[in-house]
């Protein structure tokens, strides 16, 4: 779907301005709707609702080929049917990051660990669906993509009713109760205020939202798509992800060696300075090698953040947290994701991302040096 989306967007209206806007009003439920979500999660349960939201999403997905066989597709109902779709579909992982503490617990296994492997399963995954997808829509169009990402989101709903173990809440937990649901939910926005360590990561998660973002999901879909090329894009898109299942599987080894604040430092610079090379859109063998570079740095950023949420928030309020992390990685393409696609529309691909990869290098390099990056160290729970 990362590459189906701005694929199938771009096809219809030969537009990256266009696609930046349908991704930009699609993320507008998981803005609104995320802290309610991390509500549900903390509530209900969190392998409840990984199933029930699953369940949903397999719908919302197969509604596109469905209703392309009635009616052509058209904008208005890609952004409808984009938006309804979205409102569900951020659910599952914040559910499934809740839920991993207590699978590491059952495991006897350290979250360090926990969170690599579950990362890099996640980013091997990812590796194969734009190349999943590229050959797809190269072979039977863009529709039969749709089919086949439905089929993977039901597995995952399946393999989830498989999970048996504890949902852990720490002693003294309050319930909801009475509490009204937009005070329970804007209680994970709270917690940042008061947890230093949780609210670096989120800075460096709106950095990454604001400049990284518009770059995989519209300049480089409009390059490709400009020059009739699915396959590459996908290969680059299944090169990065392959080499970021490879950095988050060592992250639990890089921990033995680096703090948590120099590993940081690592992948910022290390997603930064390959974009640079890259905005040449030079010949594909160096794409994929920068590709690979910047893979790998940001491989361990994920397991990084999802570690450092879980040792610092309280159990009973983890899906609240881990929600507002999903409200960010909504809510900042938006501002970024339109200006992104309109700049490649009035000053071609090139340019853009010259400014993106300085824009991001600047960014990182004030990040590393800020002194509260020693919060990240600490390693209470």
């Amino acid at each position: 779907m990362f590459m189906t989306m701005p694929w199938l967007t771009i096809k219809l209206t030969g537009s990256a301005t266009m696609a930046g806007l349908v991704i930009a009003v699609c993320s507008v439920p998981g803005l609104l709707l995320s802290p309610f979500m991390g509500s549900l999660i903390d509530s209900i349960g969190r392998r409840k609702m990984s199933i029930a939201v699953e369940a949903v999403t397999v719908l919302t997905t197969i509604a596109y080929p469905i209703l392309n066989g009635i009616t052509p597709l058209t904008l208005p109902l890609l952004l409808i049917m984009g938006v309804i779709r979205a409102t569900f579909s951020g659910g599952s992982m914040t559910s499934r990051k809740s839920l991993l503490p207590d699978v590491a617990r059952e495991a006897k296994m350290s979250l360090d660990k926990a969170n690599s492997i579950h990362e890099a399963l996640a980013a091997a995954a990812f590796a194969t669906g734009p190349a999943i997808a590229s050959l797809l829509i190269a072979a039977y169009g863009v529709m039969s993509s749709f089919w086949v990402s439905a089929i993977f989101i039901g597995l995952s709903a399946i393999f989830a009713t498989t999970i048996r173990v504890h949902e852990h809440k720490e002693d003294g937990a309050e319930e909801r109760g009475d509490t009204p649901w937009l005070a329970y939910a804007a209680q994970g926005f709270k917690a940042l205020g008061k947890l230093p360590a949780v609210l670096i990561i989120f800075v460096i998660v709106i950095c990454l939202a604001l400049l990284y973002i518009p770059s995989e999901l519209v300049v480089l879909p409009k390059y490709y798509q400009s020059i009739g090329d699915p396959q590459t894009l996908g290969l680059l898109l299944m090169v990065m992800a392959l080499s970021t299942s490879v950095g988050s599987l060592l992250f639990s080894r890089f921990t033995k060696y680096l703090s948590y604040s120099n590993i940081l430092r690592f992948t910022g610079f290390g997603v930064a300075l390959p974009m640079i090379p890259m905005a040449f859109l030079p010949p594909t063998p160096i794409m994929l090698l920068c590709g690979f570079v910047l893979g790998f740095a940001w491989g361990p950023m994920p397991p990084l953040l999802n570690t450092v949420i879980q040792r610092k928030v309280p159990p009973s309020m983890r899906g609240r947290v881990f929600s507002v992390e999903m409200t960010i990685w909504n809510a900042a393409p938006m501002i970024s994701m339109v200006f992104a696609g309109a700049a490649v529309d009035a000053f071609g691909v090139q340019p853009v991302y010259f400014t993106i990869a300085g824009l991001m290098l600047v960014a990182v390099t004030v990040v590393a040096v800020q002194p509260a990056l020693k919060e990240l160290n600490t390693h209470d729970d």
